[in-house]
């Protein structure tokens, strides 16, 4: 009997290596390396093939606007860029137990009423899948469920019945024919993924793939199962609250960075209307180190509290920040120290980000200079005041995108003064908002100490 043939390839880039090493040699990568078994390779002579398509001009090509599916659920819907696309494959991923099956499931309750849809669950039975639906109080008349997680069979039933939208739960536990090494391996989500996306295209019909998430967060399998789908859905949030964020990390058919803010409750996930509500604390009174921000999710505005904590430090400084760039605070608090001359070497500071959102724009710099001077100089920051902009290392205040939208969302919130930088000063006045711009970093110190 003839000996199997193994190779070892990367879980991160797909990389292939004859022997088992430490460190992959593709992406350098350390203990990624799992062993597979060896596929034959096609006899296909690629040198004595044909063309079989004629160019064309990209100018020549008709093009026309995407029509959406809506899923009945307004924040998905917004995550997507306006709903689901024919033909589109999205894959959506997060930790475990934290909504990804039970929103997939009510998003295809709502469509089955007008749609022809397909549940593939390779993880739970029909008895657990039917057993959810039921607690959750969904029509599931309309809705067939297809237990398999054998490839072929799953194609074959796509082409069958032909349905609108497909939802695989998960690409992990699929596995081909073709292919002998073991479901969710690199080789088996690959070509999975591969399969199930040439026939999305093919035949019009839009596939929603789950995908497991590693320790680190990161979608698990190769990187390029990301590059294949058209839309790639985070979800976010603390398994301990009950409020889930869902955002859009590459979209084709609309803008990156778009949220859709969730709240968990006995009958599902529930889109929530005002998101700003979940960001802002309620005090009873102005508190010191507490500095209101407007950030710019996708083509959302949204109010986030930044809340700091300055305190004399006992050893070594502790700097810590959650939903904040830890290594840009240090930057930030040498910026403050060399041209608003406040120092805080010997104090821990603690930078937070309320509700669980996590900021990743540099517009978020000047609210959290502002929250560490309120809280080191223990003095509250005027009351109904927002805040954004980068600050510089030469102590600039750069202009942050769409600084107009976000007045006019602060302004809707009952927010009455604005500190931004100059170069987002409104050409026309906002109703009920009073602005002040400022340039520098020493000058949006020396201002506040101005305000009441």
């Amino acid at each position: 009997m003839a000996k199997i043939k193994s190779q070892y390839s990367c879980t991160e880039c797909g990389a292939v290596s004859p022997k088992w090493q430490g460190q992959c040699p593709g992406c350098n990568a350390w203990n990624t390396l799992l062993e597979t078994v060896v596929e034959k390779a096609s006899g296909h002579r690629f040198e004595s093939l044909a063309p079989t398509t004629r160019l064309i001009k990209i100018s020549d090509i008709d093009t026309r606007e995407a029509t959406r599916i809506p899923t009945g659920i307004a924040e998905f819907d917004r995550a997507l860029g306006g709903g689901l696309v024919a033909g589109g494959v999205v894959l959506i991923g997060g930790d475990p137990g934290i909504g990804k099956s039970t929103l997939l499931l009510q998003a295809l309750s709502h469509l089955a009423q007008a749609h022809k849809v397909l549940y593939v669950s390779g993880e739970e039975s029909g008895e657990q899948v039917a057993l959810r639906a039921r607690r959750l109080g969904l029509d599931t008349g309309n809705l067939p469920l297809l237990a398999e997680i054998n490839l072929e069979r799953i194609l074959a039933t796509l082409q069958a019945e032909q349905p609108q939208v497909a939802v695989i739960d998960s690409i992990q536990t699929l596995w081909s024919d073709q292919l002998s090494s073991a479901p969710g391996s690199v080789a088996q989500v690959r070509e999975c993924a591969a399969q199930l996306t040439r026939l999305a295209k093919q035949a019009g019909i839009t596939v929603i793939l789950v995908g497991h998430v590693t320790k680190e967060g990161a979608l698990a399998g190769p990187r390029v199962l990301e590059h294949i789908v058209d839309s790639v859905l985070y979800f976010e949030g603390d398994t301990h609250s009950s409020f889930r964020l869902v955002r859009a990390i590459k979209n084709r058919f609309g803008a990156v960075n778009e949220l859709g803010v969730f709240a968990m409750t006995e009958t599902g996930l529930k889109g929530v209307s005002n998101p700003s509500a979940l960001f802002l604390s309620q005090h009873g009174q102005d508190v010191a180190g507490s500095c209101v921000m407007v950030t710019q999710e996708g083509t959302r505005p949204l109010l986030v509290e930044i809340q700091a904590l300055v305190d004399a430090a006992h050893g070594n400084p502790r700097r810590l920040t959650v939903g904040l760039d830890a290594q840009r605070l240090a930057m930030l608090l040498a910026v403050l120290h060399r041209h608003a001359g406040i120092v805080c070497f010997d104090q821990d500071v603690f930078v937070n980000a309320v509700g669980g959102v996590r900021i990743s724009e540099p517009a978020a710099d000047l609210a959290v200079l502002l929250s560490i001077t309120s809280s080191l100089k223990n003095k509250a920051l005027p009351s109904k005041l927002v805040v954004f902009g980068e600050v510089g290392l030469a102590g600039e205040i750069r202009p942050a995108p769409r600084g107009q939208e976000r007045l006019k969302e602060a302004a809707k919130l009952g927010f009455t003064r604005a500190l931004i930088p100059e170069a987002n000063r409104p050409r026309q006045p906002i109703p009920g908002m009073g602005v002040i711009a400022v340039k520098r970093v020493e000058e949006a110190v020396t201002r506040l100490r101005e305000l009441d």
